[in-house]
């Protein structure tokens, strides 16, 4: 396995979209065919399908420095209603675009810390954005929770407006990562908060753990998974740490390279995590992910009904997924499109009255199918190629595939490419093979976290 990770151990996507960010085109692209990209989008969709909400709530008390995400470090919290009655100006403008009344199968509050908001506040939100919509039966809402902040009245107020998955960061419990990584973040405040969420009626809890992180062991990890076991949450999201200090305002900073896992030992935290998660009665999902048989996650996948977009995996697909707030990325499966990454650009531009997207990628034909093969193989660990293929530059996919089947990575078949259970921890590096837009326009510089 070493020889196979000094081989594969290169910067790659994480592949939520294809094409990746880095690679959009954004002189085809406008705002006024993102409108009518959406509008395509609501019109085709399945009335019964709904829509999907993403709300990036940015705030944070304090930087955590292992995050990449975007985010504004404040312990002000009058700026929490300014930034939210600008997300409702910004929803009030979709809504211009739609034909109907959407329906909302899906609903997600990530960040940043959403639960740096208040509860009343969050409940104003959410109730402005309720009020113009039809909730779908069987519709999923869940947020993003930090264990030192997240309170009986966080949880019981959204358990109250029909939100039933939670997700509690825990990365791990060794305090010398966690002061590396300033995430002071004790066991006790997680089996609270998990506790209290199972209390209210939660049927859904998810924890985040990440490894290759700064200064982890080995041993560090599994009493991280251990103590995680004794929650036994209902789904896992074990990823690896992106090192992306290149990228503006990420703020990884506190440790540096000569303090994180090399990348054997970064992949044996993988593989005998893994292993032990496995032991333990978790089944893995996609890329990065684990959960319990009973959770909707396995079941999607046991359906091949799984999916993946900028919120990582889901269990429901909708067409089209609106991004609000500050950074937040929208797709409209035919397009993408990121709002500005600034708060005070964001309000500005909404109180302009304009959607405030700053940037995105209207799809071609091309990417239509490069995308539906990685997001089979993302979700899948297969796809199967039209006989029909109109797009040769594909074809070649099978010649570069070889080197991975000697490898045992992958089978290929007559139209058929299958992950291996050896090659899953590769997944990303057999979806680069399909990767028509980086194959073309090979970055000069590092842009991506490394795919070990």
């Amino acid at each position: 396995m070493n020889s196979l990770i000094d081989k594969y151990n290169i910067p790659g996507p994480r592949y939520t979209s294809y094409p990746t960010v880095p690679y959009w085109d954004e002189s085809t692209f406008s705002p006024e065919k993102w409108k009518e990209n959406v509008i395509r989008s609501f019109n085709e969709s399945n009335p019964e399908e709904g829509i999907s909400i993403y709300i990036h709530l940015p705030f944070c008390e304090a930087l955590c420095t292992f995050c990449a995400c975007h985010k504004r470090i404040t312990k002000q919290h009058s700026v929490e209603i300014p930034y939210l009655e600008s997300v409702l100006k910004e929803w009030r403008l979709y809504l211009e675009l739609f034909s109907e009344k959407p329906k909302l199968k899906e609903l997600h509050l990530g960040g940043g810390t959403p639960t740096f908001f208040s509860p009343q506040n969050l409940r104003t939100l959410l109730e402005g954005i309720f009020d113009t919509v039809e909730i779908a039966e069987y519709q999923e809402f869940s947020f993003e929770g930090h264990p030192n902040n997240t309170t009986r009245e966080h949880l019981q107020t959204l358990y109250d407006l029909g939100f039933r998955r939670a997700s509690f960061g825990v990365q791990d419990y060794d305090p010398k990562v966690q002061k590396a990584i300033n995430r002071i973040q004790p066991f006790e405040k997680v089996k609270e908060v998990t506790e209290i969420a199972r209390e209210i009626g939660y049927t859904g809890i998810s924890h985040d753990l990440v490894f290759g992180l700064p200064h982890q062991t080995w041993e560090a990890m599994e009493h991280t998974i251990r103590k995680t076991m004794e929650l036994k949450p209902d789904r896992l999201a074990f990823y690896s740490y992106a090192h992306v200090p290149w990228v503006k305002g990420v703020g990884q900073r506190g440790f540096d390279e000569n303090d994180l896992p090399s990348g054997e030992e970064k992949r044996r935290l993988y593989e005998d995590g893994k292993r032990l998660l496995e032991n333990l009665g978790y089944i893995e999902v996609g890329m990065d992910h684990f959960s319990l048989e009973h959770d909707d996650l396995y079941q999607s996948l046991i359906q091949k009904k799984l999916h993946r977009n900028f919120m990582g995996y889901t269990s429901s697909n909708t067409q089209l997924m609106v991004g609000l707030g500050m950074s937040a990325i929208s797709d409209s499966w035919y397009a993408f499109a990121q709002n500005v990454k600034t708060v005070e650009e964001y309000q500005k531009i909404i109180e302009e009255g304009k959607i405030p997207v700053v940037k995105g990628h209207i799809l071609n034909d091309e990417d239509l199918v490069v995308r539906r093969h990685i997001l089979n193989l993302m979700c899948q660990l297969e796809t199967t190629f039209d006989s029909n293929n109109s797009f040769p530059e594909l074809e070649n996919a099978f010649e570069m595939l070889k080197e991975m089947e000697r490898d045992e990575l992958v089978e290929i078949h007559e139209n058929q490419i299958k992950i291996t259970e050896k090659g899953r921890a590769f997944t990303r590096n057999v979806a680069m093979v399909f990767d028509l837009r980086m194959m073309r326009n090979k970055p000069e510089t590092r842009i991506f976290s490394m795919t070990i």
